[in-house]
């Protein structure tokens, strides 16, 4: 039995899904301490906060495997969120450290379907979790279109790690890939 101080996120039934220790296996893509005015009326962050934290982590994974500034200025090629699901565990105050970790959950020609761990390294917490489902898109047409293929061979080499993981994902069950 895992200590309920070892462990992230518990299932229904009382099981620990994720082990804090788990999450360092994973790439971290933001790291920050929280500022005061990311706190609201009852004293820790705002939702809004958890998804600008979470959106820096994104735009660095991004970025990581070919999906900057660059590319989309030279190929008018862009992302769409296309569905999120989060999950709000504990809360985080101004002071605190949070890291978020990254796992590729699916991934087909046009989508990537992704989970962020909010981490706070203070508390040795898991904070919230968020599942995304994202689309590689031209941007003059507004419509999805295949990534390139060596954008696309980075993902994918990141997912086949991550499906070797020996431990399940908390996904939503509303996402497909």
């Amino acid at each position: 039995m895992i200590p309920a101080t070892e462990c992230g996120y518990w299932d229904k039934m009382k099981t620990c899904q994720v082990v804090m220790a788990d999450l360092t296996d994973l790439p971290s893509y933001h790291r920050q301490t929280i500022p005061a005015a990311y706190m609201d009326r009852m004293g820790h962050m705002n939702v809004r906060y958890y998804m600008t934290v979470f959106d820096k982590a994104t735009w660095r994974m991004f970025a990581d495997y070919g999906l900057d500034d660059a590319y989309f200025s030279k190929t008018e090629n862009g992302v769409f969120v296309l569905k999120q699901f989060i999950q709000y565990l504990a809360e985080v105050r101004p002071g605190e450290n949070v890291a978020v970790y990254t796992r590729l959950l699916g991934l087909t020609d046009k989508r990537i379907h992704l989970m962020h761990f909010m981490a706070n390294q203070d508390t040795y917490g898991l904070a919230a979790i968020i599942e995304s489902l994202i689309t590689h898109a031209n941007l003059k047409v507004r419509k999805a279109v295949p990534m390139p293929s060596e954008i696309a061979a980075g993902f994918r080499s990141r997912l086949v790690k991550d499906q070797h993981l020996d431990w399940d994902s908390p996904v939503s069950g509303v996402m497909y890939s």
